[in-house]
């Protein structure tokens, strides 16, 4: 079965050899991880950039059962920027697949997640952009390897399959991690 993937854009027109270029680099992807459920590529151009050289940007999404897996470059032509992020993907899947295999061989757990007992309310701008996604079931752990795997150290929003809520797992200040287990009062 052929990998679908869908290709967007922002601020570029998205050509035939652009989409065919894509298309071809990001299908041999299905070779290293046989079961991805969904391929995004964003493409984009932005011409505000700093540097000449960051203006165009490729952003590779893959999802799968359990897992989702993204990688994001920038280079000063939009070819040389989805090379450079499809082997970008390419060393994760590497990276995901060894840490799967090792799990199921029978590695020790990881160390506890500290839980953050109160989290301080901010004021919140407008909302700029909304987005929806599935969420998987799994275990602290693996939403910590999904985290460092997503490439951004920001947050990663789960359903924990031990407590059976949604949890927020994110990256403190000083290297920890934070959970946010909210409950309905």
């Amino acid at each position: 079965m052929a990998l679908e993937i869908g290709i967007y854009t922002k601020d570029l027109e998205l050509t035939d050899r652009i989409q065919d270029y894509a298309t071809k680099k990001v299908g041999k992807l299905e070779r290293f991880l046989n079961d991805i459920g969904e391929c995004r590529v964003d493409l984009s151009y932005a011409k505000t950039a700093r540097n000449a050289s960051d203006r165009y940007i490729a952003q590779i999404t893959i999802r799968g059962k359990g897992f989702i897996l993204r990688s994001e470059e920038r280079s000063d032509n939009m070819f040389a920027a989805i090379d450079a992020t499809v082997e970008k993907m390419t060393r994760q899947i590497d990276r995901f697949k060894g840490k799967h295999w090792r799990k199921r061989v029978g590695e020790p757990e990881t160390e506890t997640i500290p839980v953050i007992e109160e989290v301080e309310e901010e004021d919140v701008p407008l909302i700029a952009r909304r987005k929806t996604f599935n969420l998987e079931p799994m275990h602290e752990e693996e939403a910590l390897e999904q985290l460092a795997l997503l490439g951004h150290d920001a947050f990663f929003v789960f359903y924990n399959v031990e407590n059976g809520r949604v949890n927020v797992l994110y990256r403190r200040r000083d290297g920890s991690y934070g959970l946010i287990d909210p409950v309905i009062k």
